[in-house]
């Protein structure tokens, strides 16, 4: 390669970002004749002074390097963003550096340093995209799966085709070969062995009941669900709940439309039916810029007070709409 390349990976649609960074390793490792080192920075973990010098140094050990910066999103302050955009303008030669976010875009000065055509946004998955993803997945693991098995999937699962990947693989490790995989199938190996989730928390949120929030919330830390996802899933719920309160600002709503949002179940249409009574779309928002905060903050504390701090953001998102 012999010069520096850097882009940009912004959306939700997690499984395909991720698709698209093992092609950038790929191609890397074909270049070089060996996979690059690799390490990832997580903005406001490490110094952004530390990180910009630790790109400028090359390898002692390797002849390619991948880096990627994720939260990206997260960098807002002007100081930090001249200087990561500094690099951008001139990179490291045999370095590849990726920003990442779950977010739709990044500060526009750091969005104009990134050469359009390596810049991506990877959008969440229509519905129906959705569908035929599962659908040709059980295919191709020699399955066969009802609609109503599909859209089960779809109901107990975080819609992103990472969590889709992780889930369809666990399930069809119980199912038997040439049986249809109906809504019943799905719900006894899925749902009852996984009977909590961040869904089943964002439920309980939604109710205003913090004792079964925290139940929960340490439910899924005793089972060794990370903080970070369990964040990601309540993430995704409560952009879902600023599109629903969008949606009925605007007039009635059909079945439709509900869909091309996310809610095709009627469970998930309850859960943001009973939300929509507590929060505003402009708690939402709050609630959203905590959520990427928190994520933060835990992985600058570490592990040891992850239990605690997660129990106070659970009631600061349940008490929120008392201040909004």
């Amino acid at each position: 390669m012999g010069t520096g390349t850097n882009y940009l990976f912004c959306g939700p649609e997690i499984g395909e970002r991720q698709d698209a960074v093992s092609t950038l390793r790929k191609g890397i490792a074909k270049s070089y004749g060996t996979l690059p080192e690799e390490t990832s920075f997580y903005v406001g973990e490490t110094p952004l002074s530390d990180l910009v010098s630790i790109l400028r140094n090359g390898s002692l050990f390797s002849s390619a390097r991948l880096f990627l910066i994720k939260n990206a999103d997260q960098l807002k302050k002007k100081e930090e963003v001249d200087l990561l955009v500094s690099y951008l303008n001139a990179p490291q030669d045999d370095t590849t550096l990726i920003c990442v976010s779950d977010e739709i875009s990044v500060d526009k000065r750091l969005d104009a340093a990134f050469p359009r055509e390596n810049k991506r946004i990877f959008w969440e998955l229509f519905e129906n995209r959705k569908t035929e993803w599962i659908a040709g997945f059980f295919r191709r693991e020699g399955f066969q799966i009802t609609d109503d098995g599909i859209e089960t999937i779809l109901e107990l699962v975080e819609n992103n085709t990472d969590a889709l990947k992780r889930e369809c693989g666990r399930l069809i490790l119980f199912l038997e070969k040439g049986a249809p995989v109906t809504q019943e199938i799905v719900e006894k190996w899925l749902a009852h062995t996984r009977e909590e989730s961040a869904f089943t928390l964002f439920s309980r949120i939604a109710e205003g009941d913090l004792e079964r929030a925290i139940e929960t919330l340490h439910t899924l830390l005793g089972s060794k669900e990370s903080p970070q996802a369990i964040l990601a899933g309540l993430n995704w719920c409560f952009h879902r709940l600023y599109d629903y309160l969008d949606l009925v600002q605007r007039g009635p709503v059909s079945e439709l439309d509900l869909k091309k949002i996310g809610l095709a179940s009627k469970k998930a249409q309850r859960d943001y039916q009973q939300a929509a009574k507590r929060y505003t779309l402009s708690a939402v928002r709050h609630v959203i810029g905590l959520l990427a905060d928190q994520d933060v903050r835990l992985r600058a504390l570490g592990s040891a007070p992850e239990a605690i701090t997660m129990d106070i953001f659970i009631y600061k998102i349940i008490s929120i709409l008392q201040y909004t």
